[in-house]
């Protein structure tokens, strides 16, 4: 399964625009985003289309930033709202978030360039490159061995789908013990679910890995071969790999959007840099995608050629997922994609493979719905094919004292999911995140979806006598059950 990607406010004048565009039509464009927000899944209703500040005061947004590609290049980029409430520090387009999962794509870049390089056999077992640890198969990895195209794949057949950060006055694990989930890394052990190369099941685990792999056969720390190879290449001037963090100045807080409060210490610590560690901006996580985009079609070389990054954009095992990005084919179109979640920072980029488009989104807060509303705004403005297809579903009110019988843990492969009552909503967590939940929406009394994650969808399933027993998740074409914890 895919993860779940699961205030007065003042709008910020921090725009910079990139473009040959007259002012006026840019302008009219950027009017047009911030006015056309819509929901992908409409509930007994016509199609909306919201204001931008209204809707981020209404979802408890503390702070977004934008970039927009348009023919290769940086059309505009803008930031809204406040990097940090407290210290009335506004955000603006150099203020830094959390990249969280969209990590791993800037992270297959430094892997491949290593194969690039002849340092790395990607089809060779991992174990011959790691040093200070190896992977212990077991009888579940069927006697097949692990490469790296699988880890960058997620078809290892690996635990530990994600990881939730450690606040900044905690001790931090090593690499080894994150992997083998030995005090104080607070997961478990990254060990096979089944054997390599089967199917897809997305795991930062591998991921971590795959960063430990590059650390011992460079020899250098990972946020400082990042830092080099990558990053500085491609001209990203305002980000970084570094954990803890540099320069908090430069940094944004996340918030909890149902509280309004911000996290402890302003953000969570990640290790596990590869997986989730880099902290950046829109504007720089743009010139990541246009350089994809150029090398792809041979027009740059900056970081990887032409054949390399075309095999990282082809699909590995699943036609959804290539080499540290997903695929998605809407209308006449292919984007290449990454979502991101840490703790209350959240994002989402897309590049097409075609014609030099793409956007990125970043917020310091927990509540996907402005990212999918404001994604949904750019397709419709923009006349991004087949991009935006909503969906129309019928939505009934579903009293408390019923509410409550849905109520309890679930199990998804390695995964808690929750359902629990906050208020007078019944409302969905992955593994005790987001920590507000997301509302289920129900269209009958066995059936509900999630506005924040429209494809995914619920089926309450029951024993001869009404007990429910599990649940049905259809997503992504693939369907899985959920069976009741008891």
């Amino acid at each position: 399964m895919r993860p779940f990607y699961l205030f007065a406010l003042l709008i910020a004048n921090s725009l910079a625009l990139y473009a040959q565009d007259k002012p006026t039509k840019l302008e009219s464009l950027i009017k047009q985003v911030e006015n056309s927000l819509t929901p992908s899944i409409i509930y007994n209703d016509s199609i909306p289309k919201n204001n931008l500040e209204t809707r981020m005061k209404e979802l408890g947004i503390k702070g977004l930033s934008i970039a927009i590609i348009q023919d290769y290049k940086i059309q505009w980029a803008k930031a809204y709202g406040w990097a940090d409430e407290a210290a009335g520090r506004k955000a603006t387009t150099e203020t830094r978030f959390q990249a969280a999962s969209i990590s791993k794509s800037l992270n297959s870049l430094g892997i491949l360039k290593l194969v690039e390089e002849k340092k790395l056999d990607p089809e060779a077992d991992i174990n011959q490159y790691l040093k200070r640890w190896k992977f212990p198969y077991d009888s579940l990895s069927k006697g097949k061995k692990i490469n790296t195209y699988q880890l960058l794949s997620h078809t290892a057949g690996l635990t530990v789908h994600g990881f939730p950060g450690y606040e900044i006055t905690d001790t931090l694990p090593s690499l080894p013990q994150i992997l083998d989930g030995k005090k104080p890394a607070n997961t478990r052990a990254v060990r096979s679910a089944f054997e390599p190369g089967l199917k897809f099941q997305y795991s930062g685990g591998g991921t971590t890995i795959s960063q430990l792999l590059l650390e011992d056969i460079t020899g250098q720390p990972y946020a400082l071969y990042m830092q080099e190879k990558i990053l500085k290449p491609l001209g990203m001037k305002n980000s970084s790999y570094q954990q803890p963090p540099l320069n908090p100045g430069e940094l944004s807080t996340g918030y909890y959007a149902q509280s309004g409060t911000a996290v402890k210490g302003r953000y969570h610590v990640y290790p596990e840099q590869a997986a989730a560690g880099l902290w950046t901006t829109p504007s720089d996580l743009a010139r990541y995608i246009i350089e994809c985009q150029l090398a792809y079609q041979g027009r740059s070389a900056k970081v990887l050629s032409k054949t390399m990054m075309q095999k990282r954009m082809t699909p590995y095992v699943d036609s959804t997922v290539a080499l540290g990005v997903f695929i998605q084919k809407k209308g006449n179109n292919t984007y290449f994609n990454h979502n991101g979640g840490n703790e209350a920072f959240l994002c989402t980029s897309y590049g097409t493979l075609e014609d030099g488009r793409g956007m990125v989104i970043m917020i310091n807060g927990d509540n996907y719905g402005i990212i999918s509303e404001l994604t949904n705004s750019i397709a419709q403005v923009y006349k991004w094919d087949g991009f935006f297809t909503p969906g129309f579903r019928k939505k009934i009110a579903l009293p408390t004292d019923s509410a409550a019988v849905y109520a309890g843990n679930y199990k998804l492969n390695q995964d808690t999911i929750t359902l629990k009552l906050m208020g007078h909503k019944l409302v969905i967590q992955q593994n005790g995140q987001p920590a507000e939940g997301y509302e289920a929406i129900f269209s009958d009394l066995n059936s509900f979806s999630l506005a924040e994650v429209p494809g995914a969808l619920f089926k309450v399933m029951r024993t001869a006598n009404g007990e429910i027993n599990s649940l049905q998740l259809k997503q992504g074409g693939a369907t899985y059950t959920l069976p009741r914890l008891k």
